[in-house]
């Protein structure tokens, strides 16, 4: 156990030493090159990245506009959200579900949307002096699933 202690603080030391040791390495290089050391560590430097910076914020603005329209449609989900989530805005709910979507891992977006959906619940709930151990946690994730479903055909649509 004790070996194990002082091996795990001799791992982390020289994870350290290793991390200090690259840091000054870019410090050299930069008193070195200067601003063209930037070309020894950025791959694109040269590329478009600053012409095509903003874009994806632009991306963004269309998938909460497509999120907003299917919230005020008449489809079962959409309706079931929007009771689910009562007290929020639908631009509110479109921006917060954007986050939740944008996780790599499916699993990881059905819980982030299942939170978004019980964060309300539970402010409702601990406003009524009910225990937000009261929610159902099936029917929150079978609502979320069914709506990252309906997105990603809307998605698929565009």
């Amino acid at each position: 156990m004790l070996q194990e202690k002082q091996s795990d603080r001799q791992q982390r030391l020289d994870n350290f030493l290793q991390a200090v040791e690259a840091a000054q390495k870019v410090q050299d290089d930069i008193m070195k090159y200067g601003l063209e050391a930037a070309h020894l560590y950025c791959d694109d430097v040269d590329g478009d990245w600053l012409e095509t910076w903003g874009e994806d914020e632009d991306g963004q603005q269309i998938f909460v506009e497509l999120v907003t329209n299917f919230l005020q449609s008449d489809d079962l989900v959409a309706v079931r959200v929007r009771k689910q989530l009562k007290d929020k805005s639908l631009q509110e709910i479109a921006v917060e579900l954007e986050k939740c979507l944008s996780l790599s891992e499916e699993e990881d977006r059905i819980f982030a949307v299942k939170n978004v959906l019980a964060g309300s619940v539970a402010v409702a709930e601990s406003n009524r002096g009910t225990s937000s151990d009261e929610i159902d946690e099936t029917d929150l994730l079978d609502l979320a699933e069914e709506f990252i479903e309906k997105l990603a055909e809307i998605l698929s649509k565009q």
